[in-house]
């Protein structure tokens, strides 16, 4: 596979071993991209997953995640699929990041063989894909990356080959690697200890561009009525801002477009300073959640301001 290059943007991938981390530091020292563990088999989830995620989107970091796959049988992967699906959603889903899902398989607990590796491989990737919309990627390490046939390799390979003179070996389904986690020591300001690190086959343009169409940003909310101009800070919204409010949110109520769901942690602050502008007669209710468009349009308003007091 092609070696490293200077030109390439570099990244790291963390769980919650790293401990608590201060995102600015970590983008500031030329980290562009960060891949964040979210699931391990049918129930496990990372306890600073959430964190980590809403941490380094706020730091303007490249977001993925991965999942580290157990699954011995089809109905196993699918369920691990479904696990992983579900702790996404917590963070408003796949397409709600810039990198997209990893299916991190990378040891034979169940002492398969080939052909029962691939076949719980497409099973997990297949429903994973299904279940987000997005296709996903593999990780591997170097040596198990062989077990893989040649139909995989129309998914992304991220390797794993600590190396600073060795690149990659060729492998059955890839000739050359998207990423790849070349050293498990690394050292990057805001993260206490060792971190893995990790290099994108181009530049951070390259990167937001590969993946642009795979995890496309939800469209934002159409907005038939809208105020003149914004509310000034400290002034409660006048009868005409409480109108287009409840016009917008009309117009979102009937866009249906994502299936109920809990508030996601991107979206706290904006849903709280909402509930919290009226509480004797509140905006609206969300005692069985909402859809995702609707957080997205809450969100919107905050930043404009409509919430203050």
């Amino acid at each position: 596979m092609q070696t490293r290059s200077s030109g390439n943007t570099q990244g790291i991938d963390v769980s919650r071993y790293q401990g608590n981390i201060d995102w600015t530091k970590v983008k500031a020292s030329g980290m562009t991209f960060v891949f964040i563990k979210a699931t391990e088999g049918q129930t496990y989830t990372d306890p600073n997953f959430q964190k980590n995620v809403s941490g380094a989107l706020a730091a303007g970091m490249l977001v993925g995640t991965y999942h580290f796959f157990r699954a011995t049988s089809t109905d196993g992967a699918k369920a691990e699929a479904a696990h992983y699906a579900s702790t996404l959603n917590k963070v408003g889903g796949a397409k709600a990041l810039q990198l997209p899902p990893v299916m991190d398989y990378e040891n034979n607990p169940g002492n398969l063989s080939k052909a029962q590796i691939n076949t719980v491989a497409k099973a997990f990737l297949t429903e994973l894909q299904r279940l987000t919309g997005v296709k996903p990627i593999i990780y591997t390490g170097n040596s198990f990356a062989g077990n893989f046939e040649s139909s995989l390799g129309t998914y992304d390979l991220w390797i794993a080959r600590y190396s600073s003179t060795r690149v990659p070996d060729d492998q059955p389904g890839w000739k050359r690697w998207t990423f790849w986690q070349y050293t498990d020591s690394g050292k990057v300001n805001g993260i206490s200890g060792n971190v893995d690190m990790n290099e994108f086959e181009g530049s951070a343009a390259e990167l937001r561009a590969r993946y642009a169409a795979a995890t496309p940003k939800p469209p934002e909310p159409s907005e038939p009525v809208k105020p003149t101009e914004p509310p000034k800070g400290g002034e409660p919204m006048t009868a005409e801002e409480k109108a287009a409010f409840d016009a917008l949110k009309a117009q979102v109520d009937k866009l249906q477009a994502r299936q109920q769901m809990e508030v996601p942690v991107w979206a706290k602050a904006a849903v709280d300073a909402a509930l919290a502008y009226d509480t004797k007669n509140p905006l609206f209710s969300i005692d069985n959640g909402a859809s995702y468009d609707f957080y997205r349009f809450i969100t919107v308003m905050y930043r404009r301001g409509l919430f203050k007091k």
